[in-house]
């Protein structure tokens, strides 16, 4: 029970960090404006953004949230069931992070048909896609549950291969 108010405060936390981020940008910088905050490696540049993830679409606005939706579901039924367990700390950590930023973007697409993104980084005119923190939450998340996982495989192979030598 302890856990799960843990994990609740954390998820809370993350989707208010990233729901404050881009309303502070959105309410203190023009549209399209950009600042550098480490020379040009780091700079706030505030777009928005009506597709998914690097700007790409699914379609309109409403294709959007059904897609946001139905990943959502999908992943909290696949954990419901056991498909997906993140046995670990790590992976628990992993999960909240994934659903916050998938939550922190499905809030912005409800809203305002779009998301705020604000973090550019690059070098000159080479740049990553501009993106904001539950991006950041979901990449860091499948991340972390990717090593995760990939770790669990070694380990069952190394076991199997130990149990075949016996």
């Amino acid at each position: 029970m302890r856990n799960r108010l843990i994990f609740s405060l954390l998820f809370l936390f993350l989707v208010i960090l990233d729901q404050v981020t881009k309303l502070a940008v959105a309410s203190h910088f023009p549209l399209y404006s950009s600042t550098g905050i480490i020379g040009d490696i780091l700079r706030l540049t505030f777009v928005k953004n009506p597709g998914a993830a690097f700007s790409l679409s699914f379609g309109n606005q409403y294709v959007m949230i059904a897609v946001t939706i139905l990943v959502i579901v999908l992943l909290a039924v696949l954990i419901h069931r056991g498909t997906i367990r993140p046995g670990n700390l790590a992976g628990k950590i992993s999960l909240v992070m994934i659903f916050a930023g998938a939550i922190g973007n499905l809030i912005d697409r409800i809203w305002a048909g779009e998301v705020t993104d604000f973090i550019d980084m690059g070098i000159g005119i080479h740049r990553w896609p501009v993106y904001n923190f539950a991006d950041i939450y979901v990449t860091i998340g499948m991340v972390i549950l990717f090593i995760g996982y990939a770790s669990i495989k070694e380990k069952q192979e190394e076991a199997d291969h130990a149990q075949e030598e016996n």
